[in-house]
């Protein structure tokens, strides 16, 4: 059986919609309390944001410089061989210990 929706009226998407946009708020958790999804509360959030002029609140990705992209770049290039070099210590580690298991000693 399919689920009968609500049909929400402009002011009571409105409401929701505000009480999203406040401190604290978790659109997960108020799309549950009116049992929307959270897509839906979403695109009313964007929609409210185009015909409000509201710029997101300090979420997203943030811009950066070409010396910032190149710091980022080189310190994932760094995790990554610190990584391979503990993953080639472990290893070296196993094979000595088997290879001195064959030897006898």
């Amino acid at each position: 059986m399919s689920k009968l929706r609500k049909r929400f009226s402009r002011e009571e998407r409105l409401e929701i919609t505000k009480q999203s946009f406040e401190p604290d708020a978790m659109v997960t958790q108020i799309a549950d309390r009116f049992g929307i999804s959270t897509n839906t509360l979403s695109r009313w959030r964007q929609e409210f944001r185009l015909a409000n002029n509201v710029e997101p609140s300090g979420q997203g990705i943030k811009a950066l410089t070409d010396e910032e992209r190149q710091i980022a770049r080189l310190k994932k290039q760094l995790r990554e061989a610190e990584l391979e070099r503990d993953i080639l210590k472990k290893a070296i580690g196993i094979f000595s210990k088997s290879d001195a298991k064959s030897t006898g000693l």
